[in-house]
């Protein structure tokens, strides 16, 4: 996959994501006010491949309900626009990451870039 089909396959996770007409990518209220608070605390960030991940584990099974039920939308999501564009739904994944997720990761959150270990922005 080329740098322009990188960014096209990133420009249609974020149509989706902004349309918020895919019900695969749906979450509860309650579900993002979890992640949300467990982002703030570090305890959850985001990673290169467009998921969520532990920073450090955690024995709170509704927040890895909360990660699990996100995970499984944007799973779905990426299979979306990697059939739409004809690439694979880990580099849908990452051009996510790159061109979406990256960009909504506030100060103080951590991600994990592809290849390294958790980083704070």
């Amino acid at each position: 996959m080329n740098r322009t089909d990188f960014f096209n396959v990133g420009a249609a996770v974020l149509a989706a994501l902004a349309a918020g007409a895919t019900p695969a990518i749906a979450q509860s209220a309650n579900t993002k006010s979890v992640v949300d608070a467990a982002k703030t605390a570090g305890v959850v960030g985001e990673q290169a491949d467009g998921f969520l991940g532990f920073v450090k584990p955690t024995p709170d099974t509704a927040l890895k309900a909360a990660v699990d039920e996100i995970n499984a939308g944007r799973a779905q999501l990426y299979r979306e626009a990697a059939a739409k564009n004809g690439v694979t739904a880990a580099a849908a994944g990452a051009s996510a990451f790159t061109t979406v997720v990256q960009a909504r990761i506030k100060s103080g959150e951590f991600y994990k870039p592809a290849g390294g270990g958790w980083v704070r922005k």
